[in-house]
C-alpha cells in the first residue's frame, strides 16, 4: 500500500491559515468573483500614463493567481496573474487600513488565488498596477508553487502534474492554447469545404482500420469483449456506404503500445473520407491545409522559430518520392518488390529491425523504410504508390501492378498524414484481410466481416486521409516531443504514490 507523502511545514503553516481563516468567519473559498475584467485590458486602460499619477475614476476588479509578493513598509506589491496577462496590486495601508493590511501580508501566499478591486494606475517604477481597495481570497493554495515560478524542470514532473506546469510556465499555457486554435482552423478549413463532422464509438467489438495492439475491456451490460477503437476508418467508411459523401471526426485513439517522442498510446486522430474523389484529389487538399495552418501558426507564435519558419517550409508544391524507388536508392538494393521474405528477413535484422521471424512481407518492408529513409524526410514529402502488402485497405493502383494507391506525408523525420484511394471492392476486401490472417506475431489490421458485409451494399470511389493531430503541432510548432502538445499522459505509477512534491 503506498503511503501519504508528508506535508511540508509551509503546506503546514497554509492549512493553519485555513483554520484561522474559518475560525474568523472568513471562508477561504468563496463561491465567485463576478464583474472581473481581464489583467491584459487593465494594462491597455493605463498605457502611456506617466507614473504616480492620481488614479482614475474607474474601478477594476481583477483576479488570478498571486506570483509574488514584496513588501516595502506600508506598501506592498502583488504580482498578480490570469489567462490574459499579468498586473500588480499595489497594497497601501493608506487605502486598506492598518488592520485590514496587516491581516492580508499575514493571509495571503504565492501560489493563491485571489480578487482585488480598485483603480488604475501607473506605480513609481513604471509598472501597470491596481490600487486595492479591498483584496479577497478567492482560493488558498496548500502547496507552494515551484520556487519563483520560473515553472517545473522535471521533465516527468511536468507529465504527472501538468497542472503545476500550466499554472507557473506562461509559456506552457501558450502552447496548449495555440494547440485549442489550430484545431478550430482545421475544423474551419473542412467544415468550409463540405465536410460533416460526425462522431463514431470508442468501444468496439472489432479494432480495425490500423495494425496495431488494442486495449482489452468489457461490458457487463452486453456480457462481450470489446476493444478500444484504433482508428476511425471502418466506421467513417460505413457512413459513405449509407450517403454521405464527405464526413470527418477528429478523436482519440488507443493503441497498447511504448511511448516515445512521436508515440503515445492515447492520442488525437483526424481522418476524413471523401466520396468521388481519389488520392490526387487528397494530395492537394492536404497540401492546402498545412499550408492554412502554418500561417496561422506563425501568426500566433511569430516569436517561435519554427513557427516563424512553418509558412516557408509548408510552401505548397511539397516534395514528391517513390516508395520504392526511394527505399532502393538510400538501401543500394535493388529489386525489393521482387523479394521473397526471407531476404526481406534477412535485410530488415540487418538494418537492426528486431522483428520476428513469422512477421508479414509488408513489416519487413516498412522496416527497411523506416530505417533507411525515414531520418532523410526533413522536410514536407509525399512517399508514393505502397506496395499492395503493406495497405490492404487502399485501393490497387490503375496503372502499377503490385501498387495500392497510397501516400504518406513526412516532414521531420515523421508522418503527418496518411491516405488513400479507398479499396471498394468487397470480394478484394475480404481476400486482403483473409490474407492478413495468418498466424503471426506482429500486428496486423484485424478481419472485419461486418465492414465486408457493408461494402456489399457498396461505397461509392473515396480518397480517405488519417492525421495525427499531434504530431501536425509539433511539426507546425517545432516541440521536440508529443508529451509537449498532449496535456495529459499516462505515466508509471510512483511506489511514493502520485502526489504532489
Amino acid at each position: 500500500m503506498e503511503e501519504e507523502r508528508a506535508e511540508s511545514h509551509l503546506e503546514r503553516e497554509r492549512r493553519e491559515k485555513v483554520a484561522r481563516l474559518r475560525a474568523s468567519g472568513v471562508e477561504p473559498y468563496p463561491w465567485e468573483f463576478p464583474g472581473r475584467t481581464p489583467a491584459a485590458d487593465v494594462v491597455r486602460a493605463v498605457a502611456g500614463t506617466a507614473p504616480e499619477l492620481p488614479p482614475g475614476p474607474t474601478v477594476y476588479r481583477v483576479a488570478g493567481r498571486i506570483q509574488s509578493i514584496r513588501r516595502h513598509g506600508r506598501t506592498a506589491f502583488v504580482d498578480l496573474e490570469d489567462l490574459s496577462g499579468a498586473v500588480q496590486l499595489l497594497l497601501r495601508v493608506e487605502e486598506l487600513g492598518e488592520a485590514r493590511y496587516r491581516e492580508l501580508l499575514g493571509t495571503i501566499d504565492p501560489g493563491d488565488i485571489v480578487g482585488a478591486s480598485g483603480p488604475a494606475m501607473v506605480s513609481r517604477r513604471g509598472e501597470p498596477s491596481v490600487l486595492a481597495r479591498s483584496v479577497e481570497l478567492l482560493a488558498k493554495a496548500i502547496h507552494p508553487p515551484p520556487e519563483k515560478f520560473h515553472g517545473l524542470k522535471d521533465p516527468e514532473a511536468r507529465l504527472r502534474q501538468r497542472y503545476v506546469d500550466l499554472l507557473s510556465s506562461p509559456e506552457s499555457r501558450r502552447r496548449f492554447s495555440v494547440r485549442s486554435l489550430l484545431l478550430r482552423e482545421i475544423r474551419s478549413y473542412f467544415d468550409a469545404a463540405g465536410f460533416l463532422e460526425v462522431e463514431t464509438p470508442v468501444l468496439v467489438r472489432v479494432a480495425g482500420g490500423a495494425a496495431a495492439h488494442p486495449f482489452l475491456t468489457r461490458s457487463r451490460y452486453l456480457d462481450d469483449e470489446l476493444q478500444l477503437r484504433i482508428a476511425l476508418e471502418l466506421a467513417l467508411k460505413r457512413l459513405l456506404v449509407g450517403g454521405f459523401e464527405r464526413v470527418y471526426e477528429i478523436g482519440h485513439v488507443f493503441r497498447n503500445e511504448d511511448m516515445d517522442s512521436t508515440h503515445v498510446p492515447e492520442f488525437t486522430m483526424l481522418e476524413a473520407y471523401w466520396a468521388y474523389a481519389d488520392y490526387s484529389d487528397m494530395r492537394r487538399f492536404l497540401e492546402a491545409l498545412y499550408g492554412r495552418l502554418a500561417l496561422r501558426v506563425a501568426e500566433l507564435l511569430p516569436d517561435v522559430p519554427a513557427a516563424r519558419e512553418a509558412p516557408e517550409l509548408f510552401r505548397a508544391p511539397f516534395a514528391e518520392v517513390d516508395f520504392v524507388a526511394e527505399l532502393e536508392r538510400a538501401s543500394g538494393l535493388s529489386g525489393i518488390e521482387t523479394m521473397d521474405r526471407e531476404t526481406l528477413l534477412r535485410h530488415a535484422r540487418a538494418a537492426g529491425a528486431t522483428v520476428a521471424a513469422d512477421s508479414s512481407t509488408g513489416t519487413f518492408l516498412d522496416k527497411l523504410f523506416d530505417h533507411y529513409v525515414l531520418p532523410g524526410l526533413t522536410r514536407p514529402t509525399f512517399v508514393m504508390d505502397h506496395p499492395t502488402v503493406t495497405t490492404p485497405l487502399a485501393k490497387r493502383h490503375r496503372s502499377r501492378p503490385g501498387r495500392v494507391e497510397r501516400f504518406e506525408l513526412f516532414c521531420r523525420g515523421y508522418e503527418l498524414g496518411n491516405a488513400y484511394t479507398e479499396l471498394n471492392d468487397p470480394d478484394e476486401q475480404e481476400r486482403r484481410f483473409r490474407e492478413q490472417l495468418q498466424p503471426r506475431r506482429d500486428e496486423t489490421y484485424a478481419y472485419d466481416a461486418d465492414f465486408v458485409a457493408a461494402l456489399g451494399y457498396g461505397m461509392p470511389p473515396t480518397t480517405g486521409v488519417g492525421i495525427g493531430i499531434d504530431r501536425a503541432i509539433m511539426a507546425l510548432t517545432g516541440a521536440a516531443s508529443i508529451k509537449e502538445v498532449i496535456l495529459f499522459l499516462p505515466t508509471r505509477a510512483r511506489p511514493d504514490g502520485d502526489g504532489p512534491g
